[in-house]
């Protein structure tokens, strides 16, 4: 049966995942488009319903979507094309979204290996930003991304477009800065940050890893006892007339420099 009426209590709840809360709440968090779903079955992700509306879906890649869909048994609804471009986020919907439950692991659970690269922001507040840094995170192989303090949601819908699917293969963490270093302590982590004040040159260290990659939040920066707890502050120069670099930015670069200078890479010379 396809729901047409935005009183059926699955449509109720859908909406009301759009609310931090709520999806707090319920563990759960709303994804739409044939991309993202694509990633999300793919990996695996843990999937309870799909949404479809068959009006919309009709194209063979969200057709084949459905068929892989089934080995996870997922809850399936089916909704008219009214009730799908009502929840949907974007013009032109595709037809295909997805009820997917929050994965999240533990700092205690964390078996740390040799090649380990992780990214800790503190207070990280744009959604957008968070979701643009764990695309980064994904495309060098770091291992997660470890979210200090009050910082914004992963699962808002912002975060899970601009992470293009990463969200569903780099780990997350949530914990405040005590334990946050106590884990980094006893795990004997090195740990590197940021600042425009630092004396040392992004490029001039030499990054070894197991690592962290210690980012302040976009209008305040580390702490001063952040930046005194790390083993290392190294600062990206500007020539320019700015004073600072969007955060997604800044740790694209600090990610891209580790991992080039931690890979094997066959030198061409002319």
């Amino acid at each position: 049966m396809i729901i047409t009426s935005f009183s059926n209590q699955k449509i109720k709840f859908i909406r009301k995942l759009e609310q931090k809360k709520y999806r707090q709440e319920s563990g759960l968090f709303f994804i739409e488009g044939l991309r993202t779903v694509g990633e999300a079955i793919q990996t695996k992700a843990p999937i309870e319903t799909l949404v479809v509306a068959p009006d919309l879906l009709e194209s063979s890649f969200g057709q084949s979507l459905l068929e892989q869909s089934w080995a996870q048994k997922p809850e399936k609804i089916e909704v008219s094309a009214e009730i799908f471009e009502k929840i949907a986020h974007k013009d032109g919907p595709q037809g295909l979204a997805a009820i997917v439950k929050q994965r999240w692991i533990k700092l205690t659970d964390i078996a740390v290996n040799r090649e380990d690269l992780w990214v800790a922001l503190d207070e990280v507040a744009d959604p957008g930003n968070l979701g643009t840094i764990l695309r980064t995170a994904e495309a060098v192989s770091a291992r997660g991304v470890i979210l200090i303090g009050n910082c914004t949601d992963p699962y808002d819908h912002t975060g899970v477009k601009a992470s293009m699917g990463a969200i569903f293969s780099v780990d997350l963490v949530q914990t405040d800065w005590d334990d946050f270093f106590q884990w980094v302590q006893a795990k004997e982590l090195p740990l590197v940050g940021t600042s425009d004040h630092a004396e040392t040159d992004y490029q001039a260290y030499r990054y070894q890893r197991p690592l962290i990659l210690l980012m302040g939040s976009e209008r305040h920066g580390l702490t001063d006892e952040m930046m005194q707890s790390c083993d290392v502050m190294v600062r990206i120069p500007m020539l320019g007339r700015g004073d600072s670099l969007n955060l997604a930015v800044s740790t694209g670069i600090m990610l891209y420099e580790i991992f080039n200078q931690t890979r094997n890479l066959d030198i061409i010379t002319p």
